[in-house]
């Protein structure tokens, strides 16, 4: 019996290895009362200054309308708030509040040990191949998706370059 195009195929294979481990993962988020879109955000602000909602948007994989109702609501239960950028205060930037890292904080470290225990099968030097071939992936498409589109249409370089050091650490 022949292979099934999918079967080799990389979009598909992405997909679902992304799928299947997330799923394992945000499992775990049902008893802590998050949506998978609020651990994104909650996750994506943890260790930043705060982001524009285009940033995030991108970051968290939603369109922006649907990004904006649920920082409504995380900003109506105390999680993140909008505040003006100090460079432009026409732009607003969203932040992680007290109360949210407070939310995230143990969540962080639960994901990191599903991490662990979905990797622990590979060598360290195949864990950081894996994520460095993931990056350079990530960047290439990034910048063929700017050269293409405009950078309008794409993250601003400065948030690659902010997403692509923070998946280093």
């Amino acid at each position: 019996m022949a292979a099934r195009f999918i079967d080799g195929y990389l979009a598909y294979l992405l997909a679902r290895a992304s799928h299947q481990v997330s799923r394992e993962f945000h499992a775990q988020l049902r008893p802590q009362g998050l949506s998978v879109a609020q651990w994104r955000v909650l996750a994506a602000l943890s260790d930043s200054g705060g982001v524009s909602l285009t940033e995030l948007a991108e970051i968290v994989l939603f369109k922006q309308p649907t990004l904006t109702k649920v920082i409504d609501r995380m900003e109506r239960d105390g999680w993140v708030r909008r505040l003006a950028d100090r460079a432009d205060r026409r732009r607003l930037r969203i932040v992680i509040t007290t109360r949210g890292d407070a939310v995230v904080s143990g969540l962080l470290s639960k994901a990191k040990s599903h991490e662990a225990a979905v990797l622990a099968a590979y060598s360290p030097a195949e864990i950081e191949n894996l994520k460095r071939i993931l990056r350079q992936l990530l960047a290439r498409s990034m910048k063929a998706a700017r050269a293409s589109l405009g950078p309008e249409k794409t993250i601003s370089a400065a948030a690659a370059a902010r997403e692509q050091n923070s998946r280093r650490n």
